[in-house]
């Protein structure tokens, strides 16, 4: 079976740290045999997501845009083409430091789960 989906179909929902997000597969919402889910993230000129931590591991992989990623009490300037690992429990969050969207995606391993999400 081939499964594809469009990201314009997908719905689009503000996440807890107040990421614009869309989920594109998580196996809650399709017959699939996942054990991550993606979701396509966008946070908006000049905004910061909110400190949170996740009790999994994610992966965010930058499409486009400039940003500083925060993780526990280190920090790296990123950009289009960088991947980032954030280890599970780690306190994290990100700053679009540009005039334009910070665009990237994100992986969560295992699926991302509200109650797994700690808003701090």
């Amino acid at each position: 079976m081939v499964f594809i989906t469009d990201l314009q179909s997908c719905q689009t929902f503000i996440s807890g740290d107040k990421a614009v997000l869309r989920e594109i597969l998580h196996p809650d919402k399709a017959h699939l045999k996942l054990r991550y889910s993606l979701a396509h993230a966008t946070v908006k000129a000049g905004a910061t997501t909110l400190p949170h931590r996740l009790k999994t591991s994610e992966v965010y992989y930058i499409l486009a845009g400039k940003g500083i990623m925060h993780v526990n009490d280190e920090y790296a300037a990123t950009e289009a083409g960088h991947t980032i690992y954030i280890p599970p429990g780690s306190k994290q969050y990100i700053q679009n430091t540009e005039d334009t969207d910070l665009i990237f995606l994100c992986i969560a391993d295992p699926a991302w789960q509200a109650e797994d999400e700690e808003i701090l």
